[in-house]
């Protein structure tokens, strides 16, 4: 039995879910939280089996001014836990942060866009990504876009462990509605769902703004708009200025147990991401038989192919969504084949509980390596 102490930028239901796993596993498993953002992303409790570590981090937003008296209590952390392993990401933050400390062997874990686009952000970005990859003695990504990004930085191709997070299929399965779409009056509408956050990264208002232009012509289309986040003042004003209201409904932040009902309860999933890995949320829809319009960026290039799960929109193109869309309307024929083909793409690619193995062999593997 090995004591891993698994850091992460804040709780989410990422870190639940994989935090669940590794106390399935015979290791005694350590959680430290860098932050507590402004909005609470997971209302569950720690899984059983999980030690939550007290430090002076994970009470308050993350600043890089913190950095001296982070690293400090992460020493003391570290003499006190004395871990086996680390396990840290998102890159520049808590695997920032373990780099710095020096220990070994360190997985790093990227969170898809921490390579895919803030490690572009300027010199200092660079710096602590080339940094923390050289220092991380496995990186484990989820996707091939990460995979050669890490490479660009240096990273050695044979320390990286690709493992596409995957989802619970027996959670995420297709069904039928539950009455979501009854109790609005929509058993008779074309139905789109949106569930990213409210961010400038995942295009939120791209997804809107495709949907006001279909609704000019297509009376009977309607929007399960969940989330929220600081674009909430831009979402609402565009729902208000092309009078919407009526035909979304605004679903807010979707527990774990409730997202199924909203997957089975629509006809189309919309992602208009800038960047993503593997995305959770879409490996979802397709678990749950749901066809995909999401944007052309390398991540759903990996998942999505055009026709097959459903299609791709130029990045950032609102009007060319709103083409995508249409056709998907115009094409319900062939949505039916989608279903089929999405949930067996899930169960082939994005199965959790196989795809979980991929970490503990990276885990094996930088054990490996350590004690060269």
């Amino acid at each position: 039995m090995a004591r891993v102490l698994y850091f992460s930028r804040d709780y989410t239901p990422h870190d639940h879910r994989f935090l669940s796993a590794l106390a399935a596993t015979p290791h005694q498993i350590y959680y430290l939280r860098l932050e507590r953002g402004a909005r609470q992303l997971e209302d569950r409790p720690l899984p059983v089996g999980v030690t939550y570590v007290p430090w002076v981090g994970g009470v308050k937003p993350f600043t890089w001014a913190a950095v001296p008296a982070l690293l400090r209590d992460f020493q003391r952390v570290i003499n006190e836990i004395k871990p086996d392993l680390i396990h840290a990401g998102p890159v520049q933050t808590a695997a920032f942060l373990a780099a710095l400390s020096g220990f070994h062997p360190l997985v790093v874990m990227s969170w898809g866009s921490d390579l895919l686009r803030d490690a572009y952000r300027n010199r200092w970005w660079r710096w602590i990504t080339t940094l923390t990859l050289r220092r991380a003695t496995i990186l484990v990504g989820d996707c091939r876009a990460v995979q050669n990004v890490a490479m660009s930085f240096g990273m050695a191709a044979e320390r990286i462990v690709l493992f596409p997070w995957g989802v619970d299929l027996r959670h995420f399965s297709p069904g039928e509605d539950s009455g979501m779409r009854a109790r609005r009056g929509w058993q008779d509408n074309f139905v789109l769902l949106s569930l990213r956050s409210w961010e400038p990264i995942y295009g939120v208002d791209v997804v809107v703004r495709a949907f006001a232009e279909v609704a000019r012509n297509l009376p009977e289309i309607r929007l399960f708009l969940l989330g929220s986040g600081s674009q909430a003042p831009l979402i609402q004003r565009l729902l208000y200025e092309n009078d919407l209201l009526d035909r979304v409904y605004l679903g807010g932040q979707v527990g774990y147990e409730r997202l199924p009902s909203f997957y089975r309860a629509a006809d189309l999933y919309l992602s208009a991401s800038h960047s993503d890995g593997s995305s959770v949320s879409l490996m979802e829809a397709l678990a749950c038989g749901l066809p995909a319009v999401v944007s052309d960026i390398p991540g759903n290039r990996e998942w999505v192919v055009p026709g097959v799960h459903g299609w791709l929109f130029p990045d950032g193109d609102a009007h060319a969504l709103a083409e995508r869309i249409r056709e998907a309307y115009n094409r319900r024929d062939v949505l039916t084949e989608m279903r089929r083909q999405a949930r067996f793409l899930a169960e082939e690619r994005a199965n959790w509980e196989k795809n979980f193995a991929r970490l503990l062999q990276a885990y094996d593997l930088a054990w490996q390596i350590a004690a060269r």
